[in-house]
């Protein structure tokens, strides 16, 4: 099968890859329709996390060719979703759903790489959910959404305590800020600051539910953040992006005892414990437990309530993929779509 395969810091390739072959009695072979690149995999790319010859890509939707033994809910044939985590979602920590840290937990990434015709997915039962019956092919980016960005933004907007009567800040206008500004508005958010400078990705966010756009950042952002809501700060603050400005522009954005919600995935940033301690909020965040919400995203997608799918703003075949990396990274794309 064809796979994308990233050898050093900006070389992506696409080359033939072995096919994946059942190991485990509770794996799955999925024949993937659609898989995508993400913010995340711009960190190797630029050579800020190490790489070498790593399987790329960990978002995918497919359908089901082969499964273990022990495998029960799902079949061959099945459309499914499936978490960019793998995990049994039966061990106390899943049942209590935080399934991103599972005592078995895995990352999709680098172990098996979706960015690929196939992929072998263990413990299928915990972390592959099937979809209603056969989606219609307009459905295909949505429910490809609903296996990261979607549902790690509204993970988000889950920890920053978003809801009725709230002003919710997101920090970051990627793919992953733009679904919590969706999932902070489906989650009965008053008022939903973007934080953005680029035209195109402000458009989306109204789309999705902002009332109120920011351009500004650092101390002048947090400062218009505040001006916005009556010198407090917002009740529920999301941090998208994962740099060290942006993280403390977020908690600074938010009132005392309101509500951080973080999930840009980070380094080298650096909290001062003192600016922290005297904020005074709660903070919840790191990679999403996204098997916990699949469900219930599956279903606001298939009944059309939601349309997370124009996040994806670039559509390109597998074989193109190293272009695709480039347009995100040059930022001349949010998100992009690899068909298969």
């Amino acid at each position: 099968m064809r796979g994308v395969v990233m050898y050093t810091a900006g070389d992506v390739r696409v080359e033939e890859r072995e096919d994946p072959k059942i190991i485990e009695p509770t794996d799955a072979i999925v024949k993937l329709t659609a898989t995508c690149i993400c913010g995340s995999d711009l960190w190797p790319y630029r050579g800020i996390e190490p790489v070498d010859h790593t399987l790329m890509g960990h978002e995918y939707v497919g359908v089901v060719e082969e499964v273990g033994a022990e495998v029960k809910t799902v079949k061959p044939g099945d459309f499914v979703v499936g978490s960019f985590v793998i995990s049994d979602n039966t061990c106390e920590i899943c049942q209590a759903g935080f399934q991103s840290k599972c005592v078995h937990a895995e990352f999709v990434h680098a172990g098996i790489g979706t960015q690929a015709e196939k992929a072998r997915i263990p413990l299928a039962d915990g972390t592959l959910v099937a979809t209603p019956g056969q989606p219609d092919p307009e459905l295909i980016p949505a429910l490809l959404a609903a296996s990261d960005v979607l549902g790690t933004g509204w993970y988000a907007a889950v920890a920053a305590e978003s809801g009725p009567g709230k002003t919710v800040a997101v920090v970051g206008d990627g793919a992953v800020g733009l679904m919590a500004v969706l999932a902070a508005k489906q989650l009965g958010a008053e008022r939903i600051i973007a934080m953005s400078r680029h035209p195109e990705r402000q458009k989306l966010a109204r789309y999705y539910g902002a009332t109120d756009i920011v351009e500004e950042r650092g101390e002048e952002g947090i400062a218009k953040i505040r001006e916005l809501t009556g010198g407090l700060g917002a009740h529920s603050v999301v941090e998208a992006v994962g740099t060290q400005e942006s993280f403390m522009q977020a908690v600074g954005a938010t009132r005392g005892g309101g509500h951080l919600g973080y999930v840009g995935v980070n380094y080298d940033v650096q909290i001062p414990g003192i600016q922290l301690f005297f904020a005074g909020i709660h903070t919840l965040g790191g990679p999403a437990p996204v098997r916990r919400f699949l469900p219930e995203l599956i279903q606001l997608i298939w009944d059309k309530k939601i349309d997370p799918g124009k996040v994806f703003d670039l559509t390109l075949p597998l074989e193109q993929a190293p272009e695709g990396y480039k347009a995100m990274d040059e930022r001349r794309a949010t998100k992009v779509l690899l068909t298969l």
